[in-house]
């Protein structure tokens, strides 16, 4: 497994701890999106935040997380289930900001002024929706606040992306520590001075740490042991018979408009830039089938 989450539990301590290696399935994304290197690097953790917030669903369920900003990315969408798939983009694919440092300049890029929201699909009858404002722009800060306000769950989350010279996704992962319930919350206080005390999250997974590694050296001491792995995958779920389908929703009177103006239709999902292309025969069939 290229990329992958593991599951690690603390039981005497009452922490859970996740941490996922999400370097291929970024480049991927990146490559479907061309993105420039700040938006690469705000996808990147924005996917791998996905995915550690899938690892907390339980079968068939999803979750999609949106930062929506003043900054030029204007919003930044992802979706991810419970079975590691995960997809995403970024509206602002152009954006490339540097703060004074060199680094690339995430809070600005996203904006001071937003929302974070978060949607859930727990196999209910109604969508579990809640939102929250911008804590910090940076993506983690953001995340943390949305968990501790909407979950009331004191939560420790960390992404990273690195990338190359060539602005390619070098290396991205995450990591996500949670107590369980009843829990004490010096213990998580405690876990958020040792991750302070480590050297930041993108510089280990650089070296060649492993996510079962960071896990290890933020729980070391505590009698953790390894609950899960499972792998990680950019997959959207779009296809021509689903474009197909919301063609014929559009209508009779706009398909014919279509046809009469453009000739074909085409439809390109926002998620993965698949494109699909259905030409005049093609909406005819539509026609006469709405017909």
């Amino acid at each position: 497994m290229k990329d992958y989450m593991v599951l690690v539990i603390a039981r005497e301590a009452g922490l859970r701890g996740y941490a996922c290696i999400t370097t291929e399935l970024a480049n991927e994304a990146r490559r479907r999106h061309e993105t420039a290197p700040t938006a690469t690097v705000v996808l990147a953790r924005a996917l791998t935040a996905g995915s550690l917030m899938g690892g907390l669903l339980k079968v068939r369920q999803r979750v999609a997380i949106k930062w929506e900003g003043s900054g030029p990315l204007l919003k930044t969408i992802v979706e991810a289930d419970s079975n590691g798939t995960v997809r995403g983009y970024t509206a602002g694919v152009d954006v490339d900001l540097r703060d004074s440092h060199g680094e690339h300049d995430i809070v600005r890029a996203i904006g001071r002024a937003g929302l974070l929201t978060v949607v859930r699909d727990l196999q209910l009858k109604e969508l579990a929706e809640s939102a929250v404002p911008l804590a910090t722009s940076d993506m983690d800060g953001d995340l943390t606040y949305y968990l501790e306000q909407s979950d009331q769950i004191p939560s420790i989350v960390s992404t990273a992306a690195v990338l190359n010279d060539e602005g390619e996704v070098a290396v991205s992962g995450g990591l996500l520590i949670q107590p369980l319930p009843p829990y004490d919350p010096a213990t998580v206080e405690q876990l958020r001075d040792r991750l302070l005390e480590m050297p930041p999250l993108g510089e280990l997974l650089k070296s060649g740490l492993k996510p079962e590694g960071v896990l290890d050296q933020a729980f070391m001491g505590l009698g953790h042991k390894l609950l899960s792995k499972y792998p990680l995958r950019f997959r959207c779920n779009c296809s021509r018979e689903r474009t197909r389908r919301a063609l014929l929703m559009l209508g009779r009177e706009v398909l014919a408009d279509m046809l009469a103006s453009e000739g074909e239709a085409i439809v390109d999902c926002h998620y993965c830039r698949e494109r699909y292309v259905f030409g005049r025969e093609e909406l005819e069939t539509l026609i006469e089938e709405l017909t």
